[in-house]
């Protein structure tokens, strides 16, 4: 048995990269898994109902900043396994943001990163909250970054967006904790994923300082983050709210 069997879960930005990982990752868990990307997942969806069984997962396409996509996808969502048991709110803009000084940042790209990484998991909180409401349990893991205790140099758009996301869900436990609903916070550090590595500016920018500030002196790898959101989703952590755990080879302590 699986430890998320049965549970039908969300992914924001679970096509590619960290995101494609985690859809693979709470499959192979059991849960069943709804890849909501704004980049086509069909593929990714047929790999894992082939490798783990018919109709564990599907694909579907949306802009999470607009709230006519997020209010379509969690309705079909709805209609079609009746409930919505984890929400992972993975998407976000960074690995295509290129490093830029504050003064410099285009305030139409500063609105961009705050619609999809700020506003996107607020609108998927609003949609799928009723559902967990009403059938008194759920988990909602929003996705920070470790880059929000530290602060990174020419990423300030980004790190604010981050940021955000654990005020978001400290606030969100206090008004959801008596409904049910845990909420918590994944933050990651530095992460090897596809989409990293193919914009090489962050690692050059990056790399070697942050794995000097490491405990655990190694690249992390999306693999590394699979236990911890497995437990954030999971009924081992039921009684764990408004925590953000950080897995970044101890650059971050919370």
């Amino acid at each position: 048995m699986g430890r998320l069997d049965g549970r039908v879960i969300i992914v924001t930005g679970g096509a590619k990269g960290i995101g494609k990982v985690y859809s693979k990752g709470l499959a192979n868990e059991g849960a069943t898994v709804v890849i909501a990307d704004i980049a086509d997942g069909a593929e990714l969806a047929r790999e894992i109902c082939l490798e783990f069984g018919a109709e564990r997962a599907i694909a579907t396409t949306l802009d999470v900043s607009r709230e006519a996509d997020v209010g379509r996808v969690v309705g079909d969502v709805l209609t079609r396994f009746g409930r919505v048991d984890v929400l992972v709110n993975n998407a976000a803009i960074f690995s295509t943001l290129q490093p830029v000084e504050p003064w410099d940042i285009d305030v139409d790209l500063w609105d961009r990163v705050m619609a999809v990484n700020v506003r996107g998991p607020f609108l998927m909180v609003k949609y799928v909250t009723p559902a967990m409401i009403k059938a008194g349990y759920g988990k909602i893991i929003n996705i920070a970054s470790g880059t929000a205790y530290r602060g990174i140099p020419h990423m300030a758009h980004y790190v604010t967006s981050k940021g955000a996301m654990l005020g978001f869900t400290r606030a969100l436990a206090r008004d959801l904790g008596k409904h049910g609903i845990r909420v918590n916070t994944l933050a990651p550090g530095l992460i090897m994923s596809d989409s990293i590595l193919a914009n090489t500016e962050h690692i050059d920018e990056m790399r070697d300082a942050v794995i000097a500030a490491r405990s655990i002196k190694r690249d992390g790898y999306p693999e590394d983050l699979i236990g911890a959101l497995v437990f954030l989703a999971s009924a081992e952590s039921d009684f764990v709210a408004g925590q953000t755990l950080a897995v970044c080879g101890g650059t971050t302590t919370t």
